[in-house]
């Protein structure tokens, strides 16, 4: 097993608890008088995630292929609930089933395209290489990911998936031009939305998306809207310095910052360790894609090696945006950061999946 990986996701699972009790201690005493309620809930489920992990990881990743169609069908089904009486909207989005305890869909349809689209490259074979395979395997995708950006209005979780399937295909094909002209199209696409927003060809009324880039291009004139918690968060990233103000003591997170302990935690890293402990961070995530790409390369067969490249991808692409946002890179859109922001299901489903990668990582044998 790789107990480099294991060792990554320990520290940062463990550095997780210490910024989301740091971040999130001034909110709790306000709202539920108690300093760590949200460590406490995030406590349980890291607990419960590393329950999975143990029990995934002894699990012959080969079997994840007989539940391929079964995970996707589940993705579906668990995002179409959120539209019955079991949906909870919380923070202005309904994006939550209340199952007993608090689950989002958009984290289950994560693991679950994973393995599908593992198994269906497999089974594809040559035809993936093709122009006709590319298409009909992005089709596949679309309607997952076009559920979660319309019912439960997460668009950032349908760029992941997106950007996930479109890693597994570039990984497995050996012909790059179809990814790189379908990146360059959705290159061209995005700067076009925007080019449309800025000069008013596409007016911000039409959705709040829109106003978002408008906040996004000028964060100054929409500081009391759209604008307000990304200066927040770009104030806390500026007051750190090299070194920060020191463990638990910003001020951002006195109920200026919102979602401190979820979005926008990395801010408060930044401002409370610094430069030196943002880097820190960065170079850890680094380290965990590199440990990815090795097990990967020397995975016993594709669908090992998939499985580990999804994995990778999802977590790769999840640190890249939710960085691009708190440092205003990209437009406002929440998303969290793996292993350190608050949040159950993400942190439940991201153990399972580091499960999996432990489960392929068992199957290799030094030569």
């Amino acid at each position: 097993m790789d107990y480099s990986l294991l060792f990554i996701v320990i520290f940062l699972l463990a550095f997780g608890l210490i910024m989301v009790y740091s971040a999130s201690s001034y909110e709790s005493m306000l709202k539920f008088d108690d300093a760590g309620y949200y460590l406490k809930k995030q406590f349980f489920a890291t607990v419960l995630g590393l329950g999975c992990m143990v029990v995934v990881t002894k699990i012959d990743y080969h079997w994840w292929a007989k539940i391929a169609k079964p995970a996707y069908l589940i993705s579906a089904v668990l995002i179409l609930l959120v539209l019955t009486p079991l949906g909870i909207t919380a923070n202005g989005a309904r994006r939550w089933l209340n199952l007993g305890m608090s689950l989002q869909p958009a984290e289950v349809a994560k693991v679950g395209m994973i393995i599908f689209f593992a198994d269906f490259i497999c089974k594809a074979g040559k035809s993936i290489k093709t122009l006709k395979g590319f298409m009909i395997t992005i089709g596949i995708a679309a309607p997952i990911s076009l559920m979660i950006m319309t019912i439960t209005s997460n668009l950032s979780s349908a760029i992941i998936i997106f950007g996930i399937v479109f890693l597994m295909l570039f990984v497995a094909s050996p012909d790059y031009k179809h990814y790189v002209l379908g990146a360059l199209i959705m290159f061209a696409v995005a700067a076009a939305v925007v080019y449309a927003v800025y000069t008013g060809l596409l007016p911000e009324e039409l959705s709040y998306r829109l106003t978002r880039i408008k906040a996004w291009l000028n964060p100054e004139a929409y500081a009391s809207s759209k604008g307000f918690q990304t200066l927040q968060a770009l104030y806390s990233i500026g007051s750190g310095g090299i070194f920060g103000k020191g463990l638990g003591q910003s001020m951002q997170k006195l109920g200026y910052l919102p979602e401190a302990q979820n979005d926008m935690i990395f801010s408060i890293i930044c401002e409370e360790l610094g430069l030196f402990g943002a880097t820190a961070i960065i170079l850890l995530f680094v380290l965990l894609i590199w440990r990815f790409m090795v097990i990967a390369n020397n995975a016993p067969d594709l669908f090992g090696a998939l499985l580990v490249v999804g994995v990778m991808g999802h977590i790769a692409i999840q640190v890249i945006l939710n960085i691009a946002v708190v440092t205003n890179t990209i437009p406002n859109t929440g998303i969290t950061l793996p292993f350190i922001s608050y949040g159950g299901s993400s942190v439940m489903f991201l153990m399972i999946e580091i499960g999996m990668v432990l489960s392929v990582s068992r199957g290799i044998r030094l030569e």
